[in-house]
């Protein structure tokens, strides 16, 4: 699956043995490979769509994860961006590193995540 416009030299997600490692995801419209740029709630949900659609392809889910990197665009941010991204993990919680950074075309997350089957 190809979210961007463009082809960049990267691929969405890398199956390794039972180890799966996704790509940083944003609030991508999938069907239009545009960027869906909003509020921290509505961008972070899109995200993380995005990122469940990447592990259905190879039948897993949240429940897989063990690892995500979080990078925000405003550390302000946080905890809007917490509120939304533990609906996706109630009942567990992958180990994570969340940081602010510099991101891609105005967007304000971008996560990647490392998955075990």
């Amino acid at each position: 699956m190809r979210m961007l416009e463009s082809d960049p030299p990267l691929s969405d997600a890398i199956l390794d043995d039972n180890w799966m490692y996704v790509s940083g995801q944003g609030s991508v419209d999938v069907s239009t490979g545009t960027f869906l740029l909003s509020t921290i709630e509505e961008e972070t949900r899109q995200t993380m769509e995005n990122i469940r659609l990447i592990l259905s392809q190879e039948e897993m889910g949240f429940h897989n994860i063990v690892k995500c990197n979080v990078h925000l665009a405003d550390m302000e941010d946080f905890d809007a961006f917490n509120a939304v991204y533990r609906t996706y993990f109630p009942n567990i919680k992958p180990a994570r590193t969340t940081v602010q950074s510099v991101l891609m075309r105005g967007i304000k997350v971008e996560i990647d995540c490392v998955a075990k089957k």
